[in-house]
Order: C-alpha cells, then structure tokens, then sequence
C-alpha cells in the first residue's frame, strides 16, 4: 500500500527544524516548523497549503519569509498554525515589508493564521495582499481537541507543552484506508464500477451499517440493486487505519510534558522527535527547556511508536550524533540500564 504521506527533514537532523510532508494523492505538501527553507526548490515551496509553527524561535520561523516570496504573485491561501502570539508574530514581520505597489498584482495571496491557546480554543486572523496585509481579527475559535485542521483523508491534532513558553507538538493523522478484495466481489456477483467510489465514501463518514448501498451485479447476476453497507463492509472490504506522524521538538523533560506529548503520538508509525543533549547534560537540558535523548527515547516507548527519527541535535554535539542516538533507541527499546541521573 503506498504511503499517502512523504515526510522529510529539510534540513537533516542537525539543521533548523523544517519537517516537508508530500500529501502524495492530494498535489500539495503539509510544512511543519519553517527554519531554514533554502534547500527546498521554488515548485515545492508552491505546493504548501498549511503550516504548523511548534513556536517562533529564530530557527523555527526564519523560513517564513522564503514561503512568503514564493507566494506573492500567486492566486492562494496559506493557513498558518501555532501557539499564542502567532497573529501577532505573522503580522509584525509582514509590517516590516512596504507593499504600496499591491495594486498591481491581479493575484491575490490570503494569509489565515490560527492561534492554538489549548484546552480547545484558540484565536484566529486574516492578513491579505491587496490590502498591505493589515490585520483582519475573526476572533475566538473553537477547536475541539486541538484538532486545527481537519479534512477529509487527513487530521492534524495539538496539544501545548512547556519550552519555558507555549509550544505544540503535533500529530498528522491520515484517515482509513479502505480496500477492495476483488475476489470476494466476484464469489458474490458483483461487478466493479463507481458505486465502490461511493460506498468507499459511506465508510469513511461513519455512516449507518444499516444504510443501503446501490450496487452492480455481473453480467448473468443479479439481485437487490443494493445492499446493506455493514454487509457489504464485512464480506468486500478491508478497513484499516492509515499513516500516524508525530512531531515534537523544544520541549522541556519534565514529567507533566512527556506525558502529554506520549498521549498525543501514542500509536504513531513515525515519530519525529528532538534529540539535542546527551542525558549526562540533564541539568543543561533542562535550564535550556529541551530533552535529553533518554529522555526522548521515553517518550517513544511510553507512546509505543514504530519508529523514531531523532532531529535537533544540538550543535555542540553534532559530533557525537550516532552517540545520542544510540541514547534515545536504548530507552526506546527498554534497554537503558547503566545511564545514571533521573529520567
């Protein structure tokens, strides 16, 4: 089954954090954190739709400047996402800009900005081109769960941690696959054709097992001109779920924090998570609101994640990379007995 979702580190995992997921079905790409985004070419930065901010530190957000050239000129709205302060941030770095020839462009470039504040809430604004970007507040808004985006086939969720300031993690969330067994459709009579498109549509909104589903019989068959979706689930349908990607990074090690970023990945087939200080430098990682990479590996394993992709190393440590991540896989996989210091 081909992964709908692509990501990739732009910058590797020693570079500014810039996490670039191809949505490869959809012809669009999903940007978590903006550091660097030099690498990334002119026809990808294009494909951006929405971009999720953990926070605007310098190395998360400089990136944000490179998106808006590529943008300008372009008939599209970018939805920006992150955690309290945003529209403020987004809008104070547009200011810094004279746009006093935007009357020249036929194009129009929407920027939306939705701030994340927790406990299902946040605040959200609108900035335009053809008005030199000036801020246009919607106000407070509901976000049940932390989800920020919510589309069909795919789901972002949020949750605040602690970087000394508010900072998100966050989960992408791709909805069920849904297959066909083409050799159970044949033993019933039934013949392929868009009413599979249909009751693909059916399964993925949750509707009733009781609600009938037109259906087409082979030629030589026949029967009622539909069935029940529940049976048709059961006896043609392979139903499983889809891609689960985790983000965390600038997070501090505290207890309450890896608790809470363990409950959002919990499942997760990709974890991509910061990997900066060696656990022997706990009182350092700590006074700087970061993990350590046992401390990273915890996460992993109290999330029970497939995998782990450590990034954010610190640069200090660049050198010993392959050592922090022997680090993290150890206490992912339960293995960390001799590190000394707490958890």
């Amino acid at each position: 089954m081909r992964p709908a979702f692509q990501p990739s580190l732009v910058n590797g995992p020693t570079g500014d954090p810039a996490l670039y997921v191809d949505c490869v079905f959809q012809r669009r790409a999903l940007l978590f954190d903006m550091g660097d985004l030099a690498p990334l070419p002119t026809r990808k930065l294009l494909r951006i739709t929405d971009a999720f901010l953990s926070h605007a530190h310098m190395d998360h957000f400089m990136g944000f400047d490179r998106l808006l050239r590529a943008l300008v000129g372009k008939e599209r709205t970018l939805r920006l996402y992150g955690p309290p302060g945003l529209v403020g941030q987004v809008a104070g770095r547009l200011r810094s800009y004279t746009w006093n020839l935007v009357d020249r462009f036929e194009a129009e470039l929407r920027l939306v900005v939705t701030e994340y504040h927790g406990r299902g809430w946040g605040r959200r604004a609108r900035l335009r081109l053809r008005t030199g970007f000036a801020l246009e507040p919607e106000g407070p808004c509901r976000l049940p769960g932390g989800v920020l985006l919510e589309e069909p086939g795919l789901r972002v969720r949020a949750v605040v941690l602690d970087h000394g300031i508010p900072c998100l993690g966050l989960v992408l969330e791709e909805g069920l696959h849904v297959n066909v067994w083409r050799n159970r459709l044949e033993e019933l009579g039934l013949d392929v054709g868009p009413w599979l498109q249909a009751l693909k549509r059916a399964v993925l909104e949750g509707r009733s097992e009781e609600e009938t589903i037109p259906v087409r019989w082979l030629p030589g068959r026949s029967g009622p001109p539909a069935l029940p979706l529940g049976e048709l689930r059961r006896r043609v349908l392979r139903v499983v779920p889809g891609q689960r990607i985790g983000y965390l990074t600038d997070l501090a090690g505290h207890a309450a924090n890896r608790r809470a970023a363990a409950a959002l990945v919990r499942g997760a087939d990709l974890l991509y998570i910061e990997c900066p200080f060696p656990h022997r430098e706990a009182a350092r990682a700590a006074d700087r609101r970061h993990l350590t990479a046992r401390q990273a590996g915890l996460i992993a394993r109290a999330a029970g994640v497939r995998r782990v992709v450590p990034f954010h190393l610190s640069p200090r440590h660049q050198a010993e990379a392959e050592a922090l991540v022997t680090e993290l896989e150890a206490a992912w996989r339960g293995e960390e007995a001799g590190l000394s210091g707490p958890a």
